[in-house]
């Protein structure tokens, strides 16, 4: 028996594994625990990015503790995000700005402004200007149409049924005088009124003296009613007269113009039939006219009833034309937004087209108080319904007959003096935080206090300031909110909320 034969055969049921398989598993055991290793070292610098990034805990080594010249550690914070604190320079991990020094509780026992060290005001690019009292004036800019002054125009219309014979004034645009002659309408019913007329005047110049006074009072009375037909019929005074003077009735009425003007609109044609009310022409005068503008709600407060507004029409470049505001319309138009204004224009060249677009300037002159001036109105008396009309003593209006009424009603100064200087500042320098309304004045050199203000009208670059800082201040118009920030971070007043309590503080914050 061979040595082949003789070894022993393994059991059936504990075959060795092949050579592939146990390489596998070798090579899983090896790399299983590196792998986990790796995955957790991994997480773990997530995690710690993750909590710097938020807070919750600080950046930096011991090696990086920066201490103060007293020896106690300083604490550097983000100036835009407070929660961001660590004890050593760097950088905030949200928003990459310089971190800068913390406030120490107790360091600073001005509860009402806070110190700015040098190397901090050039990194926050902290600047400053000067409070001015000076001349100032809003000026709103708009566009606008010229339109058709509404006080000055009038329907012709037909007093009677009948029909056009003739039409003087045969086209839109012409223009008449008052007291020519526009048309010429035949009716029956004008004819047989005149002859009414005629009877009862022949019937009362055949009573004698002798006559019952009763029945002469009642032919005067059938006098009276029929000429005052013929008024309503249309005819005037003197072709009354006219009639009654040559004794023959006459079948056609002329119509004259009321007034001067320009044709509009010619509503009829010679030969048509018309009734009585049907349109006949459309008359303006065109002497003044209306600038229609839309300001904004804020812009229209500013304004006032009366106030001269320029404006440099489209069709005349580089020609200031002068009016006056006669209407500020009382409710804000719900799909534009806008408050509508009408200024008024003269027009005695005819130079201001209906439909011609024009800009307008509005200068808005400011006193100290927010109030506006013009010293052209201060003092004065002026029609309320034409502003045109202005005088220096209490009257009635040559145009309309109404009382005039003072200037000072509708906002003027009551005097007329000298416009007062406004105190003014940067817009720049203004935070602004719902009511509330604050700047940052530097009373000395590094040192920012806390100022709340009382705004009035906000112009194109500065502000004008009712109370809070006198002229010749210096106030912060860029970093102010870094400054406002190192505020919150102490825990003092600041543009959240002025009126702050602080401990230690026995007063509220300066209001």
């Amino acid at each position: 028996m061979n040595s082949a034969d003789n070894q022993s055969e393994p059991p059936a049921g504990n075959l060795p594994s092949p050579p592939d398989a146990r390489s596998g598993r070798w090579w899983l055991r090896k790399l299983l625990p590196a792998g986990l290793f790796l995955a957790v070292g991994l997480l773990l610098i997530v995690l710690t990015g993750v909590a710097q990034r938020l807070g919750w805990i600080q950046a930096g080594s011991p090696a990086g503790v920066a201490t103060s010249s007293d020896g106690k550690q300083s604490i550097y914070t983000c100036p835009m995000h407070p929660q961001i604190r660590q004890p050593a320079p760097g950088r905030c991990p949200i928003c990459g700005m310089a971190l800068v020094p913390a406030a120490r509780s107790g360091s600073n026992i001005d509860q009402m402004a806070i110190n700015i060290e040098p190397t901090q005001r050039r990194l926050a690019n902290i600047q400053t200007e000067t409070v001015k009292a000076e001349p100032v004036s809003s000026i709103i800019e708009t566009v606008g149409s010229i339109e058709i002054d509404e006080s000055r125009q009038a329907t012709i219309a037909a007093y009677i049924d009948g029909r056009i014979e003739k039409l003087f004034a045969d086209y839109t645009g012409v223009e008449v005088d008052k007291g020519d002659h526009l048309a010429v309408v035949y009716s029956p019913e004008l004819y047989s009124a005149q002859i009414e007329l005629l009877e009862a005047g022949n019937a009362l110049k055949k009573m004698t003296s002798g006559s019952l006074a009763a029945v002469r009072e009642v032919q005067e009375k059938l006098v009276t009613n029929s000429r005052q037909k013929l008024v309503e019929l249309g005819m005037t005074d003197e072709q009354i007269n006219q009639l009654l003077t040559s004794g023959k009735a006459e079948s056609r009425l002329t119509i004259y113009a009321p007034f001067g003007g320009t044709v509009t609109q010619k509503l009829a044609e010679e030969g048509k039939y018309i009734k009585a009310g049907d349109p006949i022409y459309r008359i303006a005068n065109l002497t003044t006219v209306w600038l229609m503008l839309e300001l904004y709600p804020e812009d229209a407060s500013r304004i006032r009833f009366g106030q001269v507004v320029e404006a440099e029409l489209q069709s005349l470049p580089g020609k200031t034309l002068k009016g006056r505001v006669v209407f500020i319309d009382p409710t804000v138009n719900q799909t534009r937004r806008t408050v509508g204004v009408r200024v008024e224009f003269r027009n005695e060249h005819g130079q201001l087209r209906p439909g011609d677009y024009a800009k307008a300037k509005i200068t808005v002159p400011i006193g100290p108080q927010g109030k506006v001036y013009d010293s052209e109105l201060a003092g004065k008396w002026i029609s309320p319904m034409h502003p045109q009309v202005i005088r220096d003593q209490p009257g009635d209006c040559p145009i309309c007959g109404m009382k005039l009424v003072p200037t000072s009603r509708y906002g003027y100064s009551e005097q007329p003096v000298k416009q007062s200087a406004a105190i003014t500042v940067p817009r720049s320098a203004v935070l602004l935080a719902g009511e509330h309304s604050v700047v940052y004045v530097e009373t000395e050199p590094g040192r920012f206090e806390l100022r709340n203000v009382t705004l009035g009208p906000m112009l194109r670059d500065r502000a004008v300031i009712l109370d809070g800082v006198k002229p010749g201040e210096q106030v912060a118009t860029a970093g102010n909110f870094l400054i406002d920030s190192q505020m919150q971070l102490s825990g003092k007043p600041s543009l959240i909320d002025p009126t702050k309590y602080v401990p230690g503080n026995r007063k509220p914050a300066y209001r």
